[in-house]
């Protein structure tokens, strides 16, 4: 890779790497506008607190705590905060590689053990992994991964699969007068 290559996939990381630890800003570290209007308050709730410790092209790692907020009556992380922080992760890293925001056009999620969060003790919360990598290209199609482990033991809590697309492949203009196929 060339020194402009290079220089590229450094300045995608640190993009990823700052959305990924706040949500709530742009690529231009700006507020998005859905949240300043009370939207995407499940996306940022869900990697809330996110630490990276890596962000290369095609991958991202990060780890953060189960939080109070994100689960059930009996302290485990809500298997549908499990999936907005995987979707979050995956996200992240398909823009390492592409450098386009995207959309997910298909999802698999498996859940294998809980994490917790005590309810009676804010430090004791179980620290997870999250390792999402790009694993394969079909035209504009980005398929990528992300398995979610305890940090402590490496049990592994969900492993997610998806497809994602750059999302101006997924809008059409104002003018088309073609319908879904779907």
């Amino acid at each position: 890779m060339g020194d402009a290559g290079e220089t590229r996939a450094l300045r995608l990381a640190a993009t990823a790497t700052k959305w990924l630890e706040d949500v709530s800003v742009d690529r231009e570290g700006h507020v998005h506008p859905a949240v300043a209007t009370g939207g995407q308050a499940l996306t940022a709730l869900a990697t809330a607190g996110a630490r990276v410790s890596l962000a290369e092209p095609g991958r991202v790692v990060c780890s953060l705590r189960v939080r109070a907020p994100l689960t059930d009556a009996e302290g485990r992380w809500h298997a549908g905060a499990i999936a907005a922080a995987a979707d979050n992760v995956c996200a992240a890293a398909v823009f390492t590689v592409l450098g386009a925001d995207v959309v997910t056009v298909q999802y698999g999620l498996s859940y294998f053990s809980p994490a917790h969060h005590d309810v009676r003790s804010q430090h004791s919360a179980e620290e997870v992994e999250m390792d999402g990598r790009v694993v394969g290209r079909k035209g504009k199609m980005v398929a990528v991964t992300v398995e979610v482990r305890k940090k402590e033991s490496g049990e592994l809590v969900a492993s997610c699969r998806q497809w994602m697309a750059p999302i101006q492949l997924t809008t059409k203009s104002n003018t088309s007068t073609s319908s879904s196929k779907l």
